[in-house]
């Protein structure tokens, strides 16, 4: 199994504005420091917002921010609303119905139980977990160089 792009961004932004918060998050930044266009960002960007995962504050001096704390953003959930699906194989989903093994085959047992397991390790962690070293992350960001160049000065933590 192999996670999105999508996913993978949309974990990366809601990283980027829990070390950036309180202030709010500049979508160029994002991803500027990415390497993505910020029209990709902006896709990304829709069904975490839609979800109640990110706010964001229009005009001049808007952009994006955290909606929740991030100790309230599961990794899961967030996946969840990335994810087209996590059909592991063909066994899955509306195909099933149409295997002569279905409900007793050990191959989709075992499947199922590696992807149970799978989610069952995601659900355990939160943005904020993955942000328990603010300030190494802020600079391998790049965080404070972005903020000089615009001639912005952080408050403290």
């Amino acid at each position: 199994m192999r996670l999105s792009k999508q996913t993978n961004y949309a974990v990366r932004t809601l990283v980027y504005c829990a070390v950036h918060a309180p202030e709010l998050s500049r979508v160029a930044d994002i991803a500027k420091v990415f390497g993505i266009s910020d029209m990709f960002l902006f896709k990304i960007i829709f069904p975490i917002t839609k979800n109640g995962f990110l706010e964001t504050v229009r005009g001049r001096r808007g952009g994006i921010r955290l909606a929740r704390p991030p100790e309230d953003i599961n990794l899961l959930d967030v996946m969840r609303f990335t994810e087209d699906g996590f059909e592991l194989s063909e066994c899955f989903g509306h195909e099933r119905e149409t295997c002569p093994f279905r409900d007793r085959c050990a191959y989709t047992r075992a499947l199922d139980r590696a992807l149970e397991a799978f989610f069952s390790v995601l659900s355990e962690y939160t943005i904020a977990d993955l942000v328990s070293n603010p300030h190494m992350l802020e600079s391998a960001l790049g965080i404070d160089a972005l903020e000089k160049g615009r001639g912005l000065v952080r408050q403290g933590y």
